[in-house]
């Protein structure tokens, strides 16, 4: 079981408290009716497979009920850094991909 650190609440909690909501720093769009339905498509379904280092959105469902971002390593599921959606996002090196 992971504990997860929550910026918001400033503790850890156990993972059953948050719910993963996807890849983060997704971009929408700008204008939607003027993109095509692959392009739309692409928005929608397509997401990184990433080894190593990747960024997370995650939700405290039962705690604060806010989003934030979370670096993950995908292979050994250690969460490296937790940040807010209005936080900077920090670079992930191509060698932390791996």
């Amino acid at each position: 079981m992971l504990n997860i650190y929550c910026p918001y609440c400033e503790e850890y909690r156990e993972e059953e408290e948050f719910t993963y909501a996807g890849e983060a720093h997704i971009v929408r769009p700008p204008d939607p009716d003027s993109v095509s339905d692959e392009e739309w498509g692409r928005y929608l379904f397509h997401r990184n497979n990433i080894k190593g280092n990747h960024r997370e959105m995650w939700f405290h469902a039962t705690g604060c009920r806010l989003f934030f971002n979370v670096i993950r390593n995908t292979v050994s599921y250690d969460i490296e850094q937790v940040y807010k959606l209005t936080d900077t996002p920090p670079e992930i090196r191509e060698d932390e991909r791996k």
